[in-house]
């Protein structure tokens, strides 16, 4: 069956994103060729600018406020497309789903090159990569069986994930040459699913008590807002990894870091709870702690990913059929979501 494409009027404001970073000029032209496009990089969307370009759009591809009152004055939009990666608490979802308008984001880009990442971490928190370094550049390194006194090998361990969205199933099939069985905790996620997947169903406390490398890989919501707390932590095994790619939001990363510097834990983390961290944060001071600034996903050409998802769905919409690139808001879980907006400074 033929769906003829129709005529759009497209309101593009991607901050913190640039259009240049994520759509190619192939990608742009086409996005031209189904309507009107206007592009607003310039500063917030002002009320002004909203009523003057956006107001009339039928998609609007951003993070810009969209409260009630603005959507009420948007009678033609039909999608919002977010390409940041985040459902943030700035749009009225109520009103959307009321509407049947859908609210898309493009965090499924986010999942492969952050499992790449995460793997690495697991590999460097198990065999000691990055301290032996450290050693190395003190003249303090040690050689052979005495360099891995601490150190075990991912080879028929037990992993453990918390969280099994996008990014946990990216992680999956890097750790499975690895023969470990694999426990995961996800109270979203019935039972069924995670042993579709090849794990087996678990509670946090199992998860934490009997893994020896636990990926935290769960995004933050108003249900489990630091709920990753020390007295959990501590029933980790002594010497056992943990790699935090998700948010920092889930874990009392206080809690975490004294773990690690009391030597009960190994971490890595990718996200923190202030970013840009600090200067003198104590994280900073923590051998037992691998740190990355929140660049596991931050890839060119997964930026360009982020264009060519977006530009899909919306061609598709254009074509009067469902989008099927983005991850789509739901109304049962949209509203817990409690992500940060990203910070480019």
């Amino acid at each position: 069956m033929n769906h003829a494409v129709e005529s759009l009027r497209l309101f593009i404001a991607p901050a913190p994103r640039t259009v240049a970073d994520i759509f190619s000029e192939a990608d742009l032209a086409r996005l031209r060729a189904l309507g009107d496009v206007y592009i607003h990089e310039d500063g917030p969307v002002t009320d002004a600018i909203f009523d003057a370009h956006a107001a009339q759009a039928d998609i609007v591809v951003g993070q810009l406020d969209l409260s009630a009152e603005r959507l009420s004055r948007a009678p033609r939009l039909r999608a919002i497309v977010n390409v940041e990666g985040n459902f943030l608490p700035n749009v009225d979802y109520a009103q959307c789903f009321r509407r049947g308008i859908r609210v898309l984001n493009v965090s499924p880009v986010f999942a492969e090159p952050v499992a790449e990442a995460a793997l690495g971490m697991a590999i460097d928190l198990a065999r000691g990569i990055t301290n032996a370094d450290r050693q190395f550049r003190h003249g303090i390194e040690q050689y052979g069986l005495n360099a891995n006194r601490e150190a075990f090998s991912l080879y028929d361990a037990p992993i453990g994930f918390i969280g099994m969205g996008d990014l946990g199933r990216a992680i999956l099939p890097l750790i499975a040459p690895f023969r470990g069985k694999v426990r995961a905790f996800d109270p979203w996620l019935p039972a069924a699913y995670l042993e579709s997947l090849g794990c087996k169903p678990a509670t946090l406390e199992e998860v934490l008590s009997e893994s020896l490398m636990v990926f935290v890989v769960a995004g933050v919501t108003s249900q489990n807002e630091g709920f990753l707390t020390g007295k959990q932590l501590s029933t980790m095994r002594r010497g056992a990894g943990l790699v935090l790619v998700s948010r920092a939001g889930v874990v009392d990363f206080d809690a975490m870091l004294e773990a690690a510097a009391q030597g009960r834990i190994r971490i890595a983390t990718d996200v923190f709870p202030e970013e840009p961290l600090p200067k003198d944060h104590r994280a900073r001071s923590i051998d037992n702690v691998l740190l990355s600034p929140h660049q596991a996903g931050a890839l060119g050409t997964v930026l360009r990913e982020i264009g060519r998802r977006a530009l899909a769905d919306i061609e598709l919409i254009a074509r009067g059929l469902p989008p099927v690139m983005c991850k789509i808001a739901q109304p049962e879980t949209v509203g817990l979501m409690r992500s940060k907006p990203v910070d480019k400074s």
